[in-house]
């Protein structure tokens, strides 16, 4: 894209503010420049002040694979599992966008140390994870690592420098998750400095669409690929490429599954996986009536007593009719520093705009069914979100040391 055709299309979009200060810049500066506004998804902002996420509901529980079934039934599963791992049908992706801002680190989050007399990091436990299946299943499995634009040099080098946890380097393949614009609040898109675009993470519901514009859709059907566990950084005992998890999904004929966990107290801030005019569907915990929070099942559980953990089984099939599909999109107030008419950074304390972003939750509702599966809380759920508190540092260090782990 050159000045000219940048400049009809501002003007014809109402967005020839982001050319203000082409002139101060330099030549590699403004080619930057014009590249980002060639990339712009102008549609997004159309969709300011639509509900595009929609509020028409009709919410009902469903009933989760819990521990005593999973247990009956655990070495068929097992075997349907592992005999559909070491066939290579099981891919795994890592959403691994995540900062460790709010832990008081300023990496990325996967290279946050939680080891107290010895380096344990967190990619480096995931990484650990999966190799016990590998080594189980005697078949190296394809891990995709999901970055973003401020943290995959880092991560990428990071995994060099530590050899990849032991894991086949040829089977990790790293991605960029899409970027797209932030605006005010009268749709206006912002600058970050004066020659860079104000851009944020699509959400982690475009992880596969990033995937597949990074190039490796080729590896999935090169490989036959069948099925993709994917998951959150933030969960350190969490079980990947679980085959029972697998097995479960298949052997119950589902095609997909959710891993989820007793909640801890009725308003617990965690989503629920039910159903919403009969489609797999994640409640929100805000969403949820008091009536709804105490309504209880046949056999006198809370009806919707099980939370997500983030870490789902999706059909690749339904992942590529998915790329057809119109996502839920999700507005979102945020603070966002930008560029002022007098070109100085501004920090704002305060919301001043939005950002888009579509949510992993949401690709469930194409999933056509979904297994809610039942995973032991103190030994596969310790997020690590927050610096202190609930689903902190510490708690997490608490349960690891549960498990048998040495910090």
């Amino acid at each position: 894209m050159n000045y000219e055709s940048a400049y009809k299309l501002l003007e014809e979009k109402g967005q020839l503010h982001l050319l203000r200060y082409y002139d101060e810049l330099k030549s590699d500066e403004q080619q930057a420049l014009l590249s980002q506004i060639d990339q712009i998804d102008f549609s997004l902002i159309d969709m300011i002040g639509k509900n595009n996420s929609g509020n028409d509901s009709d919410i009902a529980p469903v009933a989760a694979l819990q521990l005593d079934a999973i247990n009956a039934n655990h070495d068929t599963y097992l075997n349907a599992g592992i005999d559909t791992i070491k066939n290579g049908d099981l891919a795994l992706v890592l959403l691994a966008g995540g900062q460790g801002t709010r832990l008081g680190f300023s990496g990325p989050k996967g290279t946050f140390n939680v080891g107290v007399t010895k380096d344990m990091f967190i990619f480096q436990l995931l990484i650990e994870h999966t190799l016990d299946i590998v080594k189980l299943a005697d078949t190296w499995i394809h891990f995709f690592i999901m970055t973003n634009e401020k943290n995959h040099d880092d991560t990428t080098s990071f995994f060099k420098e530590h050899n990849y946890f032991g894991y086949n380097p040829d089977y990790i393949h790293f991605f960029k998750q899409e970027m797209v614009p932030s605006v005010d609040f009268n749709g206006k898109i912002y600058l970050e400095e004066k020659g860079r675009i104000a851009m944020s993470p699509n959400g982690n519901g475009g992880w596969f669409s990033s995937l597949c514009k990074a190039g490796h859709l080729s590896k999935l059907t090169e490989h036959n690929i069948k099925y993709i566990n994917v998951f959150s950084v933030d969960n350190v005992l969490q079980r990947i490429a679980d085959p029972i998890f697998l097995g479960a999904v298949i052997k119950e004929g589902y095609l997909s599954g959710g891993k989820v966990v007793r909640k801890a107290y009725p308003d617990e801030k965690v989503g629920v996986l039910c159903t919403n005019h009969g489609k797999p569907y994640i409640v929100e915990y805000y969403e949820l009536t008091d009536e709804m929070r105490n309504q209880r099942d046949e056999n006198g559980d809370y009806a919707y007593n099980y939370g997500v953990t983030l870490n789902y089984i999706f059909p690749v099939d339904r992942l590529m009719k998915i790329m057809n599909e119109s996502m839920p999109l999700h507005i979102v107030k945020k603070a966002i520093p930008y560029v002022d008419k007098n070109g100085d950074i501004v920090k704002p304390a305060e919301p001043n705009g939005y950002k888009f972003e579509t949510l992993a939750l949401d690709m469930i509702a194409f999933m056509g069914t979904c297994l809610p599966f039942e995973v032991e809380r103190e030994k596969e759920f310790a997020p690590i979100k927050n610096a202190t508190g609930n689903d902190s540092i510490d708690s997490a260090r608490e349960l690891l040391k549960q498990n048998g782990y040495t910090l």
